[in-house]
């Protein structure tokens, strides 16, 4: 699958980049649910994964985002019914997207190396906190305590790490 001098094709480097974005995904939701059942959360897996969202004020941010993104398009209110769906398709979204842009970029050097994910954890941190508070969901990043800014950055640090990794596997499979 190479192309001799970087070693995987600009198609290849955009489907590794979504599979292991959508393991760095699993890995970000790994540290969240640990954290969450550290802090005596009983839930299974599964339950706390898909959460039953009842309405829209109930919706997680990847949701709200979807369902602005939607209406925008549609020009049509979406039914509460759609919050549950439209969030979880929202975060895996996102989460493998950012990967199809670390497999562009990763895959174009000559050697990926898992390294490269560590970089990009704290770059989709950020992100959403420059995003997010222009569309009223997040406040300013300065408003948010340590703990909070520190936990959020750890779980993303897993998102980087295990998409970093994952990327690396695929091109060493592939090449």
């Amino acid at each position: 699958m190479g192309t001799g001098k970087h070693g995987i094709t600009p198609l290849a480097a955009v489907v590794g980049g979504l599979l292991a974005g959508t393991m760095g995904t699993a890995c970000l939701d790994a540290v969240n649910y640990l954290r969450y059942r550290r802090t005596g959360g009983k839930d299974s897996p599964l339950a706390w994964e898909f959460p039953k969202v009842e309405n829209w004020d109930q919706a997680p941010d990847p949701g709200q985002v979807g369902k602005r993104l939607i209406e925008g398009f549609t020009q049509r209110e979406l039914p509460d019914r759609w919050a549950g769906p439209v969030s979880t398709v929202m975060h895996w979204s996102y989460g493998t997207g950012w990967g199809a842009v670390y497999g562009i970029l990763a895959g174009s050097t000559r050697r990926p190396t898992p390294l490269y994910g560590l970089a990009l954890g704290p770059v989709v941190w950020i992100s959403g906190y420059v995003l997010l508070p222009e569309g009223g969901l997040y406040k300013p990043i300065w408003d948010y305590d340590a703990k909070t800014l520190a936990g959020d950055l750890s779980a993303h640090l897993g998102y980087g790490t295990g998409t970093g990794a994952t990327f690396w596997l695929i091109t060493k499979i592939w090449r």
